[in-house]
């Protein structure tokens, strides 16, 4: 009797070779790629055109800088690209107009002019690129159009903002799939008209997880957690992307307890954090402050990326424990700019202005190239110490040697110190001078430094500034009757008074929120309704008392 043949106990490199050729368009993990690559020059079938278009797919799902390069040489050697190949080549630069404008001419040159799947590319490329009239003008040319060709018009278009025209589109298209139905539906989410969106939900024939997970992400994103959570419990079938939506609602709107149940019944179904949703949640606790749901993330993280340690420092940076985003940088092994961002922010953030300059020092030396987000956090830190000359000269670093433009946020920081530090004509005059229309933020800077060192003359210039902006502010008003007070200007406080009851009627409560035990309590003033209100009170009138003894001392 024979014994049954046994699997083969080893297999040759080139079989093994052979099977990830055949899915090397879908490799997405770079060390995989480079030694594949390798072994295809060794092997000299770098030649070989099919090989060379899934090389080319594979570096753009990757991210890797060498997708261009690849087609280079496969132009100087004369291999024939084919429609697959430019596809491939396109999908890498999503965002770079002029390599999209390079390729295309390379397709017209080489008569793939007439290619739907390389004319769908094209589409999606230019509207990546911020183009949508090229976009529009290769969707028009196109003669031949498939139901990708009208869903790449329409995903153009709702990525441009431009709704009432990307409903157009839908509406001639000569047939929809489920991914045209869920692209319009994105489109009315993005812009946050929930009323057409829930419309258009309801008409969707055969509703999918893209298309329930897309609504509830809306009624997360405008607040409404109840309708979320009624529409989340009403589906069918959940994937990690749908759970994920939910725990980060509520995650970014505070309520702990309600992300912490959902995450256990998550797991319970047999679902666990990959690095996407480990990093939306993250993004979700800083946003809104809740540490320990923050911790519990990142004690259930099993492989730490780049990009994982990233969230991680601005969610402790933002949540107020400096220290321990500190420690999680100094162990992240490779550190991209994010990295260095999310920590001079950091630390600028809670007043280590000395620490984020040194750090910013560190970055340089390491010969990491910052740009605008790293010039605000330096900004940040040198408002923090009151460092006017080191301000200055770091918002002239950012043009003459980096060659960054500076925008409205660095303006502000810049303006900001100025005002604070008493130099408050020369913080005027950059406001005026700037290549900006000075919004709320800045003019209300500068109103509340004149304030600090009694200039009632410019104080009254920044609120003619302000009114001409239209826009109302009870804080500002009552800044600048404080300031006519200060200075026994008694008819100009009470203009100041009356015109902030005229223009602003009632004044809105402030509030301010801590979160203790996974519980998000809110205070506002005035308030009396929460259940410890009187215990709260007394051990707030010890403290001033305290405080006062204190001072006395």
């Amino acid at each position: 009797m024979t014994s049954p043949l046994r699997p083969p106990q080893f297999k040759s490199h080139r079989r093994l070779l052979e099977q990830k050729l055949s899915d090397l368009h879908k490799c997405s993990d770079p060390n995989s790629l480079v030694q594949i690559h390798s072994q295809i020059f060794r092997l000299c079938i770098h030649r070989d055109p099919i090989v060379v278009s899934k090389l080319i797919s594979a570096y753009s799902l990757c991210r890797l800088p060498f997708s261009f390069s690849t087609f280079s040489r496969m132009q100087v050697s004369a291999i024939k690209a084919d429609s697959f190949t430019y596809s491939f080549l396109l999908r890498s630069f999503h965002g770079h107009l002029r390599r999209v404008e390079v390729i295309h001419s390379h397709v017209f040159r080489l008569g793939f002019s007439g290619d739907v799947f390389v004319h769908n590319s094209l589409i999606c490329s230019y509207s990546r690129a911020g183009e949508l009239a090229l976009a529009r003008k290769v969707f028009d040319e196109t003669v031949l159009r498939d139901v990708v060709s009208w869903n790449s018009m329409v995903g153009a278009l709702v990525r441009a903002g431009e709704i009432g025209d990307a409903r157009k589109v839908f509406e001639e298209m000569p047939e929809r799939n489920i991914v045209s139905w869920n692209r319009l539906l994105d489109g009315y989410v993005k812009v946050g008209d929930m009323d057409t969106a829930l419309d258009l939900f309801q008409r969707i024939p055969d509703k999918n997880v893209v298309s329930w997970s897309t609504i509830v992400l809306g009624y997360c994103k405008k607040g409404d957690m109840e309708t979320a959570k009624m529409l989340f419990d009403k589906m069918g079938l959940r994937n990690l992307v749908t759970w994920t939506i939910m725990i980060s609602g509520y995650a970014e709107k505070g309520l702990a307890v309600e992300a912490s149940t959902l995450l256990n019944k998550m797991e319970e179904a047999g679902f666990e954090l990959d690095p996407s949703a480990t990093i939306s949640i993250l993004a979700a606790c800083a946003e809104s402050g809740l540490l320990g749901l923050g911790k519990r993330i990142h004690a259930s993280v099993k492989r730490f990326t780049t990009q994982i340690s990233n969230a991680l420092i601005d969610m402790y940076s933002k949540c107020g424990d400096s220290d321990e985003a500190w420690i999680i940088f100094e162990e992240t092994i490779v550190k991209d700019l994010m990295s260095w961002n999310s920590m001079i922010h950091g630390l600028a953030m809670h007043g280590h202005g000395e620490r984020a300059l040194d750090l910013f020092a560190r970055m340089e030396g390491e010969d990491f190239m910052p740009d605008g987000i790293t010039f605000i956090g330096v900004l940040c830190a040198c408002t923090h110490m009151g460092l006017v000359n080191e301000a200055r000269r770091y918002f002239s670093a950012m043009q003459k040697d980096y060659g960054i433009t500076p925008k409205i946020e660095h303006y502000g920081c810049l303006i900001d110190l100025l005002a604070r530090r008493g130099v408050l004509m020369e913080a005027y005059n950059l406001a005026k001078m700037m290549p900006f229309e000075p919004n709320v933020v800045i003019w209300g800077s500068i109103l509340n430094a004149c304030r600090v060192h009694d200039n009632v003359g410019l104080a009254e210039k920044v609120v003619d500034e302000l009114m001409k902006l239209k826009l109302s502010d009870e804080g500002n008003f009552a800044i600048i009757s404080n300031i006519y007070a200060s200075a026994a200007k008694w008819d100009g406080m009470a203009k100041a008074r009356l015109k902030m009851r005229d223009d602003l009627g009632q004044k809105r409560a402030g509030s301010s929120w801590l979160e203790l035990d996974d519980v998000v309590h809110e205070f506002t003033v005035g308030d009396r309704m929460h259940p410890q209100a009187d215990r709260i009170l007394r051990m707030v009138s010890r403290l001033g008392k305290h405080i006062k003894q204190l001072c006395e001392e």
